[in-house]
């Protein structure tokens, strides 16, 4: 970046488009605070993402046929509570900055977009017929932590985790097939699916009332792991001095 570049300058150190979607979600949350309750009841249906949508009965659904289309992308900008944004605020924060100086605003937004798509396709394979609402970021903050680990290990085989955070566009993008045998991944995705288990039996706190879509969270993560690579333009870097190549 040149020093009269300003219109990529972070804010924070957290790039603008994280910020930006940041943002979105809370204006959304405070704009809900001036419905009533029958209103605001009916706006959150509308945008949440209902596996029974797409049945017999989804016509009746606060929405319509409108929300067959829409809510696949709008459960994602709607919380159960502040606490909900909060903790998923926080994810995007930690997963966000580093994706986003990568791959750019665009492609930032894009993966964020499928990975919570994905989410929402993993919760209707689990769910279909149900008429249980899911809403929130996290299955897309899921697929930003599945990207990460793409970066974040080689980080750490070269430099150590402060270059995540200082020049995360100098460490080389690890290979999918390394990644699905990589020890540390699998770790990690064991104790990711081993949480979201833990949920589904009672264990630790829910998010809202509706409980933690793990469902999502499991699919964005997948997705992920498995397209990053799609939206992160490494060949950028590839001569880069800084990097460690042994």
């Amino acid at each position: 970046m040149t020093p009269t570049d300003t219109s990529q300058e972070p804010v924070f150190n957290v790039p603008n488009c994280v910020v930006g979607v940041l943002a979105v979600l809370v204006l959304v949350h405070l704009g809900r605070t001036v419905l009533t309750s029958e209103g605001d009841l009916w706006f959150v249906l509308a945008s949440a993402f209902i596996p029974g949508r797409y049945g017999p009965l989804g016509e009746v659904l606060p929405g319509g046929e409108l929300a067959k289309l829409t809510s696949p992308f709008t459960h994602m900008l709607v919380h159960g509570d502040w606490i909900h944004l909060a903790l998923n605020s926080a994810w995007l924060l930690a997963f966000g900055g580093a994706i986003a100086a990568r791959t750019g605003a665009v492609r930032f937004l894009a993966f964020f977009i499928l990975s919570g798509l994905g989410g929402a396709l993993a919760f209707y394979i689990a769910n279909e017929g149900q008429m249980t609402p899911m809403i929130g970021a996290s299955g897309a903050i899921s697929g930003l932590l599945g990207g990460t680990l793409r970066i974040l290990f080689p980080a750490m085989n070269n430099g150590g985790f402060r270059r995540l955070r200082e020049a995360p566009r100098s460490i080389p993008l690890m290979p999918l097939g390394e990644t699905l045998t990589d020890r540390r991944v699998i770790v990690t995705s064991a104790v990711l699916v081993l949480i979201n288990v833990l949920t589904i039996i009672g264990f630790g706190a829910a998010q809202n009332s509706a409980g933690i879509a793990w469902e999502a969270h499991l699919g964005g993560y997948a997705i992920g792991i498995f397209t990053y690579g799609l939206f992160d333009d490494v060949s950028r870097f590839a001569d880069d001095p800084q990097l460690d190549t042994d």
